[in-house]
């Protein structure tokens, strides 16, 4: 399986697009990816820690679209790393609720 870090990093342009679009857009990407995790076994852990991977992606690497994506980077940026950890699994928590 690959690294979601790396997974984030390789998708297309217009895929980052479609998915940052909105923030609707956002979670069920997230919800779909967090699905496919549950599928082959991850425990919740291992789904948070993904989570965590994509999130410090996008924090580095790509520009806020909408306020849910700038509240979510503002909080991500003063958070340590345990509290980005918690942030993590309130993320996957988010993504399951949209499946």
């Amino acid at each position: 399986m690959k690294d979601p870090k790396n997974a984030a990093a390789e998708l297309n342009q217009e895929k980052k697009e479609e998915i940052l679009d909105n923030f609707q857009n956002f979670k069920d990407y997230l919800g779909d990816q967090v699905s496919k995790g549950e599928k082959l076994g991850l425990s919740d852990e291992g789904l948070a820690t993904g989570a965590k991977r994509v999130a410090d992606y996008l924090a580095k690497h790509e520009e806020p679209r909408n306020r849910e994506e700038k509240v979510l980077n503002e909080l991500w940026n003063v958070a340590n790393e345990e509290e980005r950890q918690h942030m993590s699994h309130v993320l996957v928590k988010l993504a399951d609720q949209t499946n």
